[in-house]
């Protein structure tokens, strides 16, 4: 059982390098503080709902894409994105609270939160309506965003989202028990090079900072908050589900997912394909757009990002 929680836990939460064979390399890398993380942007600072929340802000445009992260990691997981997005619009890319740069504690941490969150964020920086991009969790962010503050959100790109897949009570209990905020902090650096290459099909050799900022990270000040948020986040995923409610959804939409995304359906609860859940959620949704990224995993965004990006700013283009 221990064994399978592990697996689960690396599938759950974020990223890695695949084929990695000697972790030698990362047992002396320096601590680093979540502000002294190198994002390669220049990272900007707002208040919200007396919260300090990290963001990036490049280009201009009439359109704005707000890049909503996922589960564990931050807005540095864009990079591939915010360079070419950013020709034609102007791009925001949020450290939610609790991670990155943003500010952390024992918040509620639901998707309401969130989605509130951001679009406190877009206040401050007083943008009225914007695009909503959001991967994994950040997905079902923005279906939440889009089902209770639809005049925040002009149009939703979904990125192998949350919020397709349904899990019973049992099946949430399990996982809410099994990612706890110890088993976070006790990932081990073999286990976190090992089992996070589960978000990709062929991990890019520039991907490996996934691995290594979340190693120099587990000794900053508050790391602790940065647990108790991730634990927090897979429990507000599941008590708010948005599967019965996507008919509600009047935004266009874009959907787009891994034809080999390791973690959608969950591998050990929900054995099997894909594309019978994008499929569903796509159905779902009236009038939504689909595709199926061959070759490609769970990071969307990251694997396959020139697709991603031409595939989005068509999109926008044409709001």
């Amino acid at each position: 059982m221990k064994r399978i929680i592990t697996i689960l836990l690396g599938a759950v939460l974020a990223m890695s390098l695949n084929g990695c064979s000697s972790t030698s390399q990362w047992y002396h890398l320096p601590v680093l503080e979540f502000d002294q993380v190198d994002y390669g942007f220049q990272v900007h600072h707002a208040q919200v709902d007396g919260m300090d929340i990290a963001y990036i802000d490049e280009g201009r445009g009439e359109n704005v894409i707000l890049l909503i992260h996922g589960l564990g990691t931050n807005a540095k997981g864009w990079q591939r994105n915010i360079p070419a997005l950013s020709r034609d619009a102007r791009v925001i890319a949020v450290d939610l609270p609790g991670y990155g740069m943003s500010s952390k504690g024992a918040f509620p941490y639901s998707m309401a939160f969130h989605a509130q969150t951001c679009a406190g964020l877009l206040d401050a920086l007083e943008v009225d309506r914007a695009v909503w991009m959001g991967h994994s969790m950040g997905g079902q962010i923005s279906l939440t965003a889009a089902l209770n503050s639809p005049d925040r959100v002009a149009g939703l790109v979904l990125l192998s989202p949350a919020g397709f897949e349904k899990f019973t009570e049992g099946e949430g209990d399990w996982m809410i028990g099994a990612v706890t905020p110890k088993f976070v902090k006790e990932s081990t650096i073999r286990g976190i090079a090992r089992s996070l290459h589960l978000n990709f099909q062929n991990t890019p050799p520039e991907a490996e900072f996934f691995i290594t900022d979340r190693i120099q990270i587990r000794g900053a000040s508050d790391f602790d908050d940065y647990c108790y948020a991730v634990w927090r986040n897979v429990a507000g995923m599941l008590d708010a589900p948005v599967l019965d409610r996507l008919g509600d959804i009047t935004q266009p939409t874009l959907i787009m997912f891994g034809e080999h995304d390791g973690l959608i359906p969950n591998p050990y609860l929900h054995a099997g394909f894909t594309r019978p859940v994008a499929e569903a959620g796509h159905q779902a949704i009236d009038g939504s757009e689909l595709i199926m990224l061959p070759d490609c995993g769970h990071m969307t965004m990251f694997e396959k990002s020139d697709e991603v990006n031409a595939a989005v700013r068509s999109f926008v283009g044409e709001l």
